[in-house]
């Protein structure tokens, strides 16, 4: 924890020091190009419509696509991001809570200690269900 907060004040500390090195070392940067060119234009161009032509010391560089996307919104601006985070906290505690259910008291299952005792009471449920259908007629 303490090189953590020592880092930033080393680092400023060895920066001129490394700068003077570099400098003295390093070879020069390339030279730039006395005159480079005065205009380059990137288009795109649809179905058949022509690439304008370069004038002089020009460069035209031509995208061609298919007429149907000449009116369409750009393809990266169509895509949904991805939802950030993943799924949320209530989903995950829910599943979390649907598997553990199993191994609980009153779960009706032969998993875990105590699992059978919801068997009982899933059968009485499933009985008076059916008995308020049959008190009904059929109807739910």
């Amino acid at each position: 924890m303490r090189f953590r907060a020592l880092l930033p004040s080393l680092l400023v500390m060895a920066l001129p020091a490394l700068a003077g090195t570099a400098a003295q070392g390093a070879p020069a940067p390339p030279p730039v190009p006395a005159d480079p060119p005065q205009r380059v234009a990137t288009l795109v161009v649809y179905g058949e419509d022509p690439c304008p032509k370069s004038e002089g010391d020009e460069i035209v560089v031509c995208a061609r696509k298919p007429e149907s996307e000449r009116y369409r919104i750009p393809k990266k601006l169509r895509e949904k991001p991805e939802p950030a985070g993943g799924p949320g906290w209530g989903s995950q505690v829910a599943t979390m809570e649907q598997v553990q259910r199993q191994t609980l008291p009153g779960s009706c299952s032969a998993i875990g200690s105590n699992g059978f005792t919801g068997c009982t009471a899933k059968m009485l449920e499933q009985w008076f269900a059916e008995r308020r259908m049959q008190e009904s007629k059929g109807e739910p």
